[in-house]
C-alpha cells in the first residue's frame, strides 16, 4: 500500500529563528522531515549553526539579510527572535509554521506525541467563525458566518511564557492541563500571540506578520509576537479573516531568565497601557483592501497616535513601512492581486 504524502508538504516552509545548534529537529524528525525549513541565525554569522543531517533546509545569517535587502535590513530585529520574520519574508510558499529551538514534542493525554504540524494544517484549511463564540468547542452552529483562516495559534505544554513579573512570583508553576479544543478568537478582540507555535497563511495575511523592532539597539524586547498579534488582529477584523487558538501543543521546555527578561520588557509594561486601547479602538476605511494597505495605514497610525509615548514609535512607524516595501521586493504583487 503506498504511503500518503504529508499534508502541504510542497506548500509549507517551517521558519527557526536560533543561535545555537539545532539538536531539538532530532526529535520533530517524524514530523518535520519532509518539509522544507528556513533557519534565521540570530547573533554573531561567523558561528556555524550544525543541523542534523536529512533535513531539506536553507540557512541565512545576518549577513546574508544585509546582502539581500540592503538599506532595507534595517526592519529585521538583530539579537532577538524577532528576526524569525525574515523567513516569512523570503519563504515562497502558501504556508508558515513557526517553531523556537526550545520546543519539543508534546504527548497527549493518551501518551501519544503530537503531531503539531498537522494540527495546524487541520486548522487552517478550515474555516473560521469569528462573529459567533461557541463557549463549548467547535463545530459551530449551524448558520454561523464562515471565513478563511488566516492564522493558527498553538499552546504549550510545562514552562508557560509569562512575562518577567509574573515569572518572578510564580517560578515553579508549570502548564500541565491539555484543552481538547481549537477556537476561533472573536471579532474585536485582541490576544496574546506568541511566536514559539505558530503557522499562518502567508497569502492572506503574511505582509502584517512583522515583528517589529526589538532587541539590539531598541529600547524594549519580547514583545515582538504581541506587536504582530495585535496587527494581524485587527487587519484580519477588517478584512474578514479569522485567527484560531488551542491545539496544537508542544512542550516548552527552558524558562528565560526572568531579571534579564526584566529589563527587555520594562518600558513595555508601560507602554501597553496606551498600546492595547490604541489597538482596541482602532478603524480602517474600507478603501484599505490588502493586507499592505492595512499595514502602511496602521503605522501612519501608530506615529501619530503612539509617536507621542517615546521616539521608538516613530521609529518602529518607518520599518513597518520598510518591511512592507522590502516584502514586495522580494514578493512583486501577481496580475491577480493589488497592493
Amino acid at each position: 500500500m503506498a504511503s500518503t504524502s504529508p499534508p502541504l508538504k510542497d506548500e509549507l516552509d517551517i521558519v527557526i529563528p536560533t543561535i545555537r545548534n539545532l539538536d531539538f529537529l532530532e526529535m520533530w524528525r517524524p514530523f518535520f522531515q519532509p518539509y522544507h525549513l528556513i533557519i534565521v541565525q540570530d547573533g554573531d554569522p561567523s558561528k556555524t549553526i550544525m543541523v542534523p543531517e536529512g533535513f531539506d533546509y536553507e540557512l541565512y545569517n545576518r549577513n546574508d539579510i544585509n546582502k539581500i535587502l540592503g538599506p532595507k535590513a534595517s526592519c529585521i530585529s538583530f539579537k532577538d527572535s524577532a528576526c524569525r520574520c525574515f523567513g516569512y519574508m523570503i519563504s515562497k510558499k502558501k504556508y508558515i509554521y513557526t517553531i523556537d529551538d526550545d520546543c519539543f514534542v508534546a504527548k497527549d493525554p493518551s501518551g501519544k506525541d503530537i503531531n503539531a504540524l498537522e494540527q495546524h494544517i487541520k486548522n487552517l484549511l478550515c474555516p473560521s467563525t469569528p462573529f459567533f463564540f461557541n463557549t463549548l468547542y467547535e463545530p459551530f452552529r449551524d448558520g454561523a458566518v464562515c471565513v478563511p483562516t488566516a492564522a493558527s495559534h498553538g499552546l504549550w505544554l510545562n514552562i508557560p511564557d509569562y512575562d518577567a513579573p509574573t515569572q518572578l512570583v510564580k517560578p515553579l508553576e508549570r502548564n500541565t492541563r491539555y484543552v481538547d479544543t481549537v477556537l476561533t478568537i472573536p471579532k474585536g478582540t485582541l490576544f496574546p500571540m506568541c511566536g514559539m507555535n505558530l503557522a499562518f497563511d502567508r497569502d492572506l495575511i503574511g505582509p502584517a506578520m512583522y515583528f517589529g523592532l526589538m532587541g539590539d539597539g531598541q529600547p524594549i524586547g519580547r514583545y515582538d509576537d504581541m506587536w504582530a498579534g495585535w496587527c494581524c488582529k485587527v487587519i484580519c477584523d477588517h478584512l474578514g479573516l479569522g485567527i484560531k487558538t488551542g491545539l496544537p501543543y508542544i512542550y516548552h521546555s527552558k524558562a528565560s531568565n526572568p531579571f534579564v527578561n526584566l529589563k527587555k520588557e520594562y518600558k513595555g509594561i508601560f507602554w501597553q497601557e496606551e498600546i492595547i486601547p490604541f489597538f482596541q479602538t482602532l478603524t480602517l476605511s474600507k478603501e484599505f483592501t490588502s493586507v499592505q494597505k492595512c499595514y502602511i495605514e496602521l503605522s501612519r497610525l501608530v506615529k501619530e497616535k503612539l509617536g507621542t509615548i517615546d521616539p521608538y514609535f516613530l521609529k518602529l512607524s518607518e520599518a513597518m513601512v520598510t518591511w512592507i516595501e522590502a516584502w514586495d521586493e522580494l514578493n512583486p504583487p501577481t496580475k491577480h492581486s493589488s497592493k
